[in-house]
């Protein structure tokens, strides 16, 4: 049962300082709390926990223009930060987590600003059509978080600029750009300020778990171990990863999500591979690949490596299942 709230607005903008903070809170929470934690980045593409940031990103441009690429906890596919848009992370044990009720203080507070918005899928909220939240969660063991955007008056032509979402998305969600799939909360509130949504949205936590919040005390953020972490996420290892030349690519898009298999081979067998995906669940795929390491470049032998080894990671049965018909297909 949650008996605690407690809210910790972020001082700063930097998004590896933030989002280390988000991953310490998540491994040290009270017994019975849940912690809203709200913070803003400047020019900074997010992505998924297990996607290529070659593949979603220009990163060049937006290292030109001063931005910074960083990766994530969660799975679920890139998203473009700037100081137009509110993050959000609701943070508690695994057990207490109901995405539902995390959603409902969202959906309550942009309801009490005049704004009407509706949950859409498992991780969207749309506004008249339009994605103004995409939401994402993270677990490992009895720690849980949610933590999801809120366009409030987001450069919607920068996102473009460094977001490159592949067609097959862009027309899965029926939409030809990423501007016209997104819209922005002042479209509806142009009054609305950071603040004022910050403040909307302690308001409709409180009223959702019917408890007073309380802010965090400073002395719960250790700033060594946060640093640490800040040093970990922001290194070239995590958010790039080991490079690797790619003599075969393979992608394909399911309804759950998309998936690319990077393979190096060499005289028909496979020395190296890559894993990347945008699904929701960060647990089922792992960017390392050393299943098929050594593996003949034959459809039906990666498939049978490939699908064992996701079967051990507690990926569905369905999922595996398509995962093995597109792969003895695609090679």
């Amino acid at each position: 049962m949650i008996t605690k709230l407690s809210t910790y607005i972020a001082p700063d903008t930097d998004p590896f300082l933030n989002l280390a903070v988000e991953e310490f809170l998540t491994f040290h929470f009270e017994a019975g709390e849940c912690i809203l934690y709200l913070w803003q980045n400047h020019r900074t593409v997010v992505v998924g926990r297990n996607q290529n940031p070659w593949k979603e990103c220009n990163i060049p441009l937006l290292e030109a223009d001063g931005g910074r690429l960083a990766r994530r906890l969660s799975g679920g596919g890139a998203v473009y930060h700037d100081t137009g848009n509110l993050n959000f992370t609701f943070i508690l044990s695994r057990q207490e987590a109901d995405i539902l009720r995390q959603l409902s203080v969202i959906l309550s507070a942009l309801a009490s600003l005049g704004i009407q918005a509706d949950q859409t899928g498992r991780n969207d909220i749309v506004m008249a059509g339009r994605k103004c939240s995409g939401n994402a969660f993270y677990q490992s063991g009895n720690a849980f978080f949610h933590h999801g955007t809120l366009l409030l008056n987001t450069d919607t032509e920068e996102m473009s600029k460094y977001l490159t979402v592949s067609a097959g998305k862009l027309q899965s969600k029926g939409v030809d750009s990423v501007r016209s799939r997104v819209g922005n909360l002042i479209e509806q509130a142009p009054w609305l300020t950071i603040q004022s949504l910050e403040r909307a949205l302690i308001q409709a936590f409180e009223k959702v778990y019917r408890l007073p919040s309380q802010p965090l005390p400073p002395n719960r953020l250790e700033k060594d171990k946060i640093e640490k972490i800040r040093k970990l996420r922001s290194s070239w290892q995590w958010r790039f990863g080991r490079p690797l030349s790619f003599t075969m690519e393979l992608s394909h898009r399911f309804s759950w999500g998309s998936l690319e298999l990077a393979l190096q081979a060499d005289s028909g067998r496979i020395l190296d591979a890559r894993l990347y995906s945008d699904a929701m669940e960060q647990a089922w795929f792992s960017q390392e690949c050393s299943v098929l390491h050594g593996c003949p470049c034959q459809g039906a032998e990666i498939s049978q490596r490939l699908c064992s080894c996701l079967a051990e990671q507690n990926v569905p049965g369905p999922v595996l299942e398509e995962i093995r018909i597109w792969l003895k297909e695609a090679i």
